[in-house]
């Protein structure tokens, strides 16, 4: 691993522990030329996921566009950063487990209307609107009502 600060080819690892959420672990360096310390993270590698998109378009899966979408759902809602990082990490588990390597712009957004659901109701209609795209007032209603009728 090169060295962030004197681009040395090597360093040792000074501490070594899993992430909180397991995903990673995260290592400690010390350069062996310069001393100074930096930290990396070790991630397993993921086979490439093709995004297939409403227009049989196909592009390649971007973390970065669902957590955008996500954020935008819940701007100026009482929801941490944190957690929609976690609502992001849960999707792609449920993703990256099914080995596929091909996947419906539509199942992806299933999944995170799924849990949206749980985290925030106002940010899960918000989201449903932009994804469902509502025709009509009449559509939103029946979202609404089949919300409310799972609550009970």
């Amino acid at each position: 691993m090169k060295c962030p600060f004197c681009n040395y080819p090597d360093s040792k690892v000074v501490d070594s522990r899993p992430t909180d959420e397991g995903t990673s672990i995260r290592r400690r360096r010390e350069c062996l030329h310069c001393l100074k310390r930096f930290t990396t993270y070790e991630t397993i590698e993921r086979l490439p996921l093709m995004l297939v998109k409403r227009d049989g378009t196909r592009e390649p899966y971007d973390r970065n566009k669902l957590l955008s979408g996500v954020m935008k759902a819940c701007e100026k809602r009482p929801v941490p950063q944190a957690r929609l990082e976690q609502l992001v990490d849960t999707v792609e588990q449920k993703l990256f487990g099914t080995l596929e390597t091909e996947i419906s712009s539509q199942k992806i957004g299933e999944m995170v209307m799924q849990e949206l659901k749980n985290v925030d109701e106002v940010a899960y209609v918000r989201f449903a609107s932009v994804y469902r795209q509502f025709k009509d007032i009449n559509t939103f209603l029946e979202e609404l009502n089949s919300l409310l009728q799972n609550k009970k």
